[in-house]
C-alpha cells in the first residue's frame, strides 16, 4: 500500500487537472473558481450574506488568507486577475472585490457543471465515507500544524 502523501498529492492533482478542463470552457481555473467562490459568499461582520455585503465584497487580503492553503500569493493574485478580466468580478472600492451580476449569472451555470463534477469524484464513496476521509485528514492537519501542535510539558 502506498503511504497517505502519495494518495493525497494523487488526488489533488487528478481533482485539478479534471476541474481545470471542465473549468475551462468557461474562462476559469479550479484556483479562480475558488476565488469567486470566497468572493461570493463572503459575510459581513455579522455573519450574514445579504446583498448589500455581496456588493461591498470582500478585500484582496481575505481572499489570500482564506485561500493560503490551496496556493502562493502569486498564484492567486492572478486568479483574482483573471476573474476581474473576465468579468466575473469588479472592484467596488479599491483593494476590494465583488461579484458582477453577469459573474453571478454566469456562476449559476458553472455550479451545475461543479456538481456534476462533485457527483463523477464521489463515485463509489458513500457519504459516511466522506466525512470519515475528511475528518481523518483533519485530525493529522491539526496534529502537524505548528500552532496546533501540543506544547511541550514544563
Amino acid at each position: 500500500m502506498k503511504p497517505i502523501g502519495y494518495w493525497l498529492n494523487r488526488a489533488d492533482q487528478a481533482l485539478t487537472r479534471h476541474m481545470n478542463g471542465m473549468l475551462e470552457e468557461f474562462g476559469l481555473t479550479r484556483l479562480s473558481w475558488q476565488v469567486l467562490n470566497v468572493v461570493q459568499d463572503a459575510p459581513n461582520a455579522t455573519g450574514a450574506h445579504d446583498a448589500a455585503q455581496r456588493a461591498r465584497g470582500v478585500t484582496d487580503g481575505e481572499v489570500l488568507s482564506m485561500l493560503a492553503a490551496n496556493a502562493g500569493t502569486p498564484a492567486l493574485t492572478a486568479a483574482i486577475e483573471a476573474v476581474l478580466t473576465g468579468g466575473w468580478a469588479a472592484r467596488p472600492a479599491p483593494g476590494r472585490l465583488a461579484i458582477t451580476p453577469e459573474g453571478a449569472e454566469r456562476l449559476a451555470r458553472v455550479a451545475e457543471r461543479v456538481g456534476a463534477f462533485r457527483d463523477l469524484s464521489m463515485t463509489g464513496i458513500s457519504p459516511d465515507e466522506y466525512r470519515t476521509a475528511v475528518s481523518v485528514l483533519e485530525r493529522m492537519t491539526a496534529n502537524l500544524e505548528p500552532a496546533r501542535a501540543p506544547h511541550p510539558p514544563a
